[in-house]
């Protein structure tokens, strides 16, 4: 049995929040990751949870890295997609990686817990473990 921690925590140990991704199922017909989305958890009251959403940047993984990329989710008036989704749709953790710009970025400058906004492109890792790699590529 695989057991996970999802976690959405305003403050963690003090230092900033700690919110995670996960994989949410969008469409339960489609093969792998056509079916399913890249969600940020911003809160969680049993049995929803509300999530900031990351858009597909291509139709089918980076040729050059053969991971999926994505972004965060904006609508109009430059407004965060958020939305609120039932917690049976959460299929399992996602852990993604920040696509690096081509210049220096001063460790000081930025904080763990400020990387999912610091950002604006991803990497959806399928090497965070087996079971990824299995439902996600």
């Amino acid at each position: 049995m695989h057991c996970e921690y999802i976690h959405s925590y305003p403050t963690w140990r003090n230092e900033g929040s700690h919110f995670n991704c996960v994989f949410v199922v969008t469409d339960p017909q489609a093969d792998s990751m056509c079916g399913l989305d890249v969600a940020r958890i911003l809160w969680m009251l049993y049995p929803c949870a509300v999530v900031h959403w990351f858009d597909h940047v291509r139709d089918g993984p980076d040729t050059a890295t053969g991971m999926w990329t994505v972004c965060p989710g904006y609508c109009a008036h430059n407004l965060r997609n958020i939305d609120i989704i039932h917690i049976d749709t959460i299929y399992c953790a996602a852990h993604l990686i920040p696509i690096y710009s081509s210049h220096n970025i001063n460790p000081r400058d930025i904080r763990p817990h400020q990387s999912y906004d610091a950002f604006h492109l991803f990497y959806v890792n399928k090497y965070a473990d087996h079971h990824v790699f299995k439902i996600a590529f």
